[in-house]
């Protein structure tokens, strides 16, 4: 509302990238992942920014995942399609964030250039316990997969859920029973900690 968007997405993409820079020097292979608006779709600078990142940063598009939710993508596709494909053609992954709240048709799943599903918590915190979620879930990661998409479960709380999912072949999982949002030096002595319990190996985590 206030029109100051894109200045705060530009903010958020430098100082994570720049981040990440630092961890992938200290020989963590990480990705930060970053929300986009709707104005920011409609930014036509915002591709040239994020090149330019790459190069003061010194790291590549692998380490950076865009996260696009329907409501975004919906609320002018035409626009949002040719920009998603200008961040694809860059190398970068998208992920269709809070997959399953929006009003978009299946039929644009085909023609975005999106590598990663999101399901919204609001499907995932009761899947234990309701039926119809745990059906949505599902379904969920098998449409995902038989597109060739990574799956990620959000709002994971406790070990039955983790338990489920990985029942269901999620690919990745995210929320407070993982870990609470940190400071980046938290995260460095986590991850440590984490990577020394070989059967802990997917995770996302909040900073």
């Amino acid at each position: 509302q206030t029109g100051m968007i894109n200045d705060l997405t530009r903010w958020v993409l430098k100082t994570a990238m720049h981040q990440c820079a630092r961890w992938v020097q200290k020989g963590y292979e990480l990705s930060v992942a970053v929300n986009l608006s709707t104005w920011d779709l409609q930014d036509p600078r915002l591709a040239d920014y994020i090149k330019k990142l790459f190069k003061d940063c010194n790291i590549g598009p692998q380490h950076l995942v865009l996260e696009i939710t329907e409501s975004v993508m919906m609320a002018d596709p035409e626009h949002a399609i040719e920009t998603m494909n200008q961040l694809a053609g860059m190398g970068i992954e998208l992920a269709v964030d809070d997959f399953g709240t929006g009003f978009s048709s299946l039929a644009y799943l085909k023609k975005l250039p999106i590598h990663e599903l999101k399901i919204d918590k609001s499907f995932v915190v009761d899947m234990c316990n309701n039926d119809h979620d745990a059906v949505l879930v599902r379904s969920t990661i098998d449409l995902s997969h038989n597109l060739g998409l990574s799956v990620v479960a959000e709002g994971v709380e406790d070990q039955e859920t983790w338990n489920l999912l990985e029942i269901l072949r999620c690919d990745k999982l995210q929320g407070y029973f993982i870990s609470r949002p940190m400071t980046p030096n938290l995260f460095e002595d986590w991850l440590l900690n984490w990577k020394a319990c070989p059967s802990l190996t997917r995770y996302r985590t909040q900073l």
